[in-house]
C-alpha cells in the first residue's frame, strides 16, 4: 500500500476539468457495462467542485441517491456534510463526492466485484480530471479498491497513505457511524482533521 498513483482513467488534456467531467457524466448516463444498469432510475455520477483539493469516494448509491441522481443525500449524507463542515469548514461547493459504483445495487446490497470493475474506469477518470490533494475513502469498498488491499477499514484507518501526487485518508462510511454512534463518529472526526492537515488548511 502507498506510493501508488491511480492511473486507470483516460482523460489527459488542457481542457477545463469541469468540461471534461460533464462529458464523462454524459457518457456514464447511458452506461450498460454491467447488469446494474437495468434496475437504476439514473446514474449517480458525482457532484461538487471540479477543481477540488478534497474528494470523497463512497460505495454505491442508495434509494434516495438513485432517485435524485446525487451521492450521499440521505441520512448518511447529512451526517457526512455536518462532520465535514464542523471539522474542515467546507460544504459541498468546495469538495467533490462520488461512489465506486454509479448505479444502485438491488435492495442496497454490497456491490459485486464485476460491478466494481465495470465502473472503475469512471472513478479513475474522475480522479485524474479533478486531481485532488486528498481523497477520503468512506468504508471498505472504496478503501480496498484505491489502496489495493484486502484489509478492512478498521485495520487501515487512522493514518494517511501517499498515492503519488495525492494522499488517501480512509475512514468509516457514515452509515456505520449512524449504526454505531459515538466512538465511530469521533474516529471519523479525527480522520477528517487529518485530511485537513494534509491539505494545509489551518483555518
Amino acid at each position: 500500500m502507498g506510493d501508488r498513483a491511480v492511473g486507470y482513467g483516460r482523460y489527459h488534456s488542457a481542457v477545463a476539468p469541469g468540461t471534461e467531467l460533464a462529458e464523462l457524466a454524459r457518457e456514464a448516463s447511458g452506461c450498460v457495462r454491467c447488469p446494474l444498469s437495468a434496475g437504476r432510475t439514473q446514474v449517480v455520477f458525482g457532484v461538487g467542485d471540479p477543481d477540488a483539493d478534497l474528494m470523497f469516494v463512497g460505495e454505491a448509491p442508495g434509494r434516495e441517491e438513485d432517485l435524485r441522481g446525487e451521492p450521499f443525500v440521505g441520512r448518511s449524507g447529512k451526517l457526512l456534510d455536518r462532520l465535514v463542515l464542523e471539522e474542515i469548514g467546507v460544504d459541498r461547493s468546495r469538495f467533490y463526492i462520488a461512489n465506486v459504483v454509479k448505479c444502485r445495487p438491488p435492495d442496497n446490497r454490497d456491490p459485486r466485484a464485476d460491478e466494481i470493475a465495470a465502473c472503475r474506469p469512471y472513478l479513475g477518470s474522475q480522479l485524474e480530471l479533478i486531481r485532488p490533494k486528498v481523497v477520503v475513502t468512506l468504508g471498505n469498498f472504496a478503501t480496498k479498491l484505491l489502496l489495493e488491499t484486502e484489509l478492512g477499514i478498521t485495520k487501515v484507518r487512522g493514518k494517511s497513505y501517499p498515492m503519488g501526487d495525492w494522499y488517501l485518508v480512509p475512514t468509516y462510511h457514515p452509515a456505520a457511524a449512524l449504526r454505531s454512534g459515538g466512538v465511530v463518529v469521533a474516529e471519523m472526526r479525527a480522520d477528517l482533521v487529518r485530511a485537513k492537515q494534509l491539505m494545509g488548511w489551518t483555518s
